[in-house]
């Protein structure tokens, strides 16, 4: 049994610093940039992280031969450290820093501290799909099932029951009452074919529910 247990991180102002300026360093900058600020370090880069850092979604260290020191100098501020250069050794040695320095470390090429789901986005609505590492491609084919589920829909109803739980908030004061009022709604397939024509007429369905 694995002993990953699933969190959701805020990772705003956080710092992930990637080793390798290749196709994967490119992969993990591109998942990270939008959400904390990434420091890729590396002799080359891919033009497609030279375009992330053109537009200022990370920053870029050139190096040519890299110490123990100088890695160590590097994760000074890191909260995630990702090894993914082409060099085993290399990338070996890098996670050893990083444990040693008590930084979480999110392995390319075997298991590490963290692992990245396979992520299914619905506005607020986050889904992640991990096998610990034993197969993306399941991780995949299972995505895409729940996707097929999970529609669009869901993430106006995220956003129509926060409307609604504030209103709730200052005109039921009963917790029981506004808790059946929210499954009242959640519960109506007439609220959920409106989102099909707009969320305006999904809202007017709901509020029937408030009187």
């Amino acid at each position: 049994m694995s002993d990953f247990l699933p969190l959701m991180l805020d990772l705003n102002q956080k710092e992930i610093v990637i080793f390798g300026g290749g196709e994967v360093g490119e992969r993990k900058a591109s998942l990270f940039c939008e959400h904390a600020k990434v420091t890729v370090v590396s002799r080359e880069f891919t033009s497609g992280l030279n375009r992330f850092y053109e537009t200022g979604k990370i920053r870029l260290i050139k190096v040519n031969d890299i110490s123990d020191k100088d890695i160590s100098s590097f994760l000074e501020n890191a909260f995630i450290v990702i090894p993914a250069t082409n060099d085993e050794i290399m990338n070996e040695k890098i996670a050893g820093i990083a444990k040693n320095s008590s930084k979480f470390v999110n392995r390319v090429d075997d298991i590490g501290d963290i692992i990245i789901p396979s992520v299914i986005r619905r506005g607020n609505i986050v889904i992640g799909i991990s096998t610990a590492g034993q197969s993306p491609a399941l991780s995949k084919y299972i995505r895409q099932k729940i996707e097929a589920v999970i529609t669009p829909e869901f993430a106006q109803m995220s956003m129509l029951q926060n409307e609604v739980r504030e209103i709730l908030k200052s005109s039921v004061l009963e917790q029981k009452k506004r808790k059946d009022i929210l499954w009242s709604i959640i519960n109506d397939n007439n609220i959920w074919k409106a989102f099909e024509e707009s969320y305006e007429k999904a809202y007017m369905i709901a509020s029937k529910h408030i009187r």
